[in-house]
């Protein structure tokens, strides 16, 4: 059993060519390497071949959020024009009354007590700065006329990781099919490969599927920076699991079937709300759980999930579930085989 990881314990090397720069045209097209949690055995596999591996009786657990277009380009007031008055605020976490916890930058150019006005001649929304939080991290008070999800659909830009360069055509592509409770600062991307088809024909195989949420926040932008992982401090994100899909997830186990989710967001969240006995309570709150070996995790027995950055709390996550050499044995190989890397790339099984 592993013990005191460093951060570097978790990285690789990964050329650059390999980072995915944009979806694919088909979905489920996307690869698939089947990881042996066990033995480290591995196949190569397309993703619409997930049917084939999951048994009557198993239960995936999807994340429903819905990613808002959160990343807002403004213009600070009383700046002239030209003079750095351009502020880009990307929308982390909804708090009360129309409070959010932002990522600001420049940072050091937004203090408290400044405006922030979006939407260029006609000003549709202003962001008041309440007070800094940390670093680039600014909480502030929106202000606005009407529906804020029409306004914000009308000004925002999905908020796509910094390794992305392309511009994104399709906002709908950076949302799974599956996508209905609006709150994430970036998509559960394990579940972009999933088709209406592919979920029709899992659910004729007898395999439920139960829907739970976490809003996706600032923990997706922080990198580790400590050497020492288990010093790392993960930010807080908001989860929900319904009575009703508790239900779902309780019964499988007592039945002997297999809790599969789809990305680590859905894990972390099961992980959150275990109640010890291989089962989820029915509940919501705040997590900031922060999953790395030696832990066991006590509710998800298989995941399907992308492939992350190195040094990642994500990489960290998958290598708890399958040993850590398995992992990076993985992830050699996937670069060997050039696979497509990060949020729009391939995708891994981990059984």
């Amino acid at each position: 059993m592993e013990q005191n990881l460093k951060t570097s314990d978790f990285y690789y090397d990964l050329p650059p060519h390999l980072i995915a720069q944009s979806p694919l045209e088909n979905r489920s097209d996307s690869r698939l390497l089947v990881v042996d949690k066990s033995t480290g055995d591995l196949e190569h596999k397309r993703f619409y071949d997930i049917v084939d591996y999951l048994n009557s009786g198993d239960c995936l657990v999807i994340n429903d959020t819905k990613v808002i277009p959160a990343r807002l380009i403004g213009e600070r007031l009383g700046a002239v024009e030209g003079k750095g008055a351009k502020i880009e605020l990307l929308l982390l976490t909804r708090k009360e009354n129309d409070v959010w916890e932002t990522l600001a930058r420049p940072g050091k150019k937004v203090k408290p007590g400044d405006v922030i006005a979006f939407g260029g001649v006609e000003v549709l929304l202003k962001a008041e700065i309440l007070s800094v939080v940390s670093g680039g991290i600014r909480l502030v008070k929106l202000i606005y006329d009407g529906v804020f999800e029409q306004i914000l659909d009308k000004l925002g830009d999905m908020p796509l990781p910094p390794y992305i360069k392309e511009k994104l055509t399709d906002k709908n592509r950076y949302q799974t099919v599956y996508a209905k409770e609006q709150g994430s600062a970036a998509a559960p991307t394990a579940g972009l490969h999933f088709t209406e088809e592919i979920l029709d024909k899992i659910k004729a195989k007898g395999v439920k599927i139960a829907e739970i949420t976490l809003h996706v926040g600032l923990g997706t932008f922080r990198p580790v920076k400590v050497t020492d992982i288990a010093e790392h401090e993960m930010h807080s994100e908001f989860y929900n699991i319904p009575s009703e899909e508790a239900a779902k997830i309780n019964e499988t186990r007592n039945n002997g079937g297999r809790i599969i989710a789809v990305g680590t967001t859905s894990a972390r969240t099961l992980e959150t709300a275990s109640n010890g006995e291989n089962g989820v309570n029915h509940s919501s709150g705040w997590t900031n759980i922060f999953i790395y070996p030696p832990y066991k995790l006590k509710v998800v027995d298989a995941l399907i999930t992308n492939f992350h950055l190195p040094e990642s709390t994500l990489i960290m996550l998958v290598s708890a579930l399958a040993e850590r050499e398995n992992i990076l044995n993985a992830y050699t190989e996937a670069v060997k085989q050039e696979y497509r890397f990060f949020s729009f790339g391939d995708a891994m099984f981990i059984v």
